[in-house]
Parts: structure tokens; C-alpha cells; sequence
């Protein structure tokens, strides 16, 4: 019996930039390469449809996708994992109260 060969899955590493319709997102991958010509790093970038299953994702947080079967006419990644997260400020009671107190 022949054991089965596992496909090397293509990950790349990417930022949230857009969350606009239900399970998509709009990930955005950065990559430099040097220009053949005059040796120059030059940092290249590409939007990639990407599916979120769970919806936890939100627009600035770092992900890592993979390359998946077509899901629709554009996506053709998943979101693997969150690395990180993006910076979400959370107001508590007391700051809007000290905020409201000293307009007033």
C-alpha cells in the first residue's frame, strides 16, 4: 500500500485591510525583491481575497492564510491562524464619565 503524498500547502503572512461582506476578508501581503536591473529592494504588494469560517477577524490584525480549493470566483485562501491582534481601544465607564463631567 502506498502511503499518500501530502501537498505542500502555500501560507503567507498578511494584514486585514477590509471586512465589508460576511465570511471575506480583503488581506493585504507584503513582500520585498530586489529589482534585476539596479539591485534596489523594492517592496511589493497584493491583495488577496481570504475566507473566514468564524468570522474573528477584524481589520488590522495580522493572519496567516493558505492556499484552499475555490471558494468562490475570487477566493482562493483561508484564514489559517491570527497572529496577532490589532490594537482595539476600549473605553470604559469611568473615561466617558471623566470625559462628559468635564464639558459640562
Amino acid at each position: 500500500m502506498e502511503a499518500k503524498r501530502q501537498k505542500r500547502l502555500t501560507t503567507k503572512v498578511g494584514v486585514v485591510v477590509a471586512k465589508r461582506s460576511a465570511k471575506t476578508l480583503r488581506v493585504m501581503v507584503e513582500r520585498l525583491e530586489r529589482h534585476p536591473l539596479y539591485k534596489k529592494t523594492i517592496k511589493r504588494r497584493k491583495v488577496f481575497l481570504v475566507h473566514d469560517e468564524h468570522e474573528k477577524c477584524q481589520v488590522g490584525d495580522l493572519v496567516r492564510i493558505v492556499e484552499t480549493r475555490p471558494i468562490s470566483k475570487l477566493k482562493r485562501w483561508r484564514v489559517a491562524e491570527i497572529i496577532g491582534l490589532a490594537s482595539r481601544e476600549i473605553e470604559t465607564e469611568s473615561e466617558t464619565e471623566k470625559n462628559e463631567g468635564g464639558l459640562t
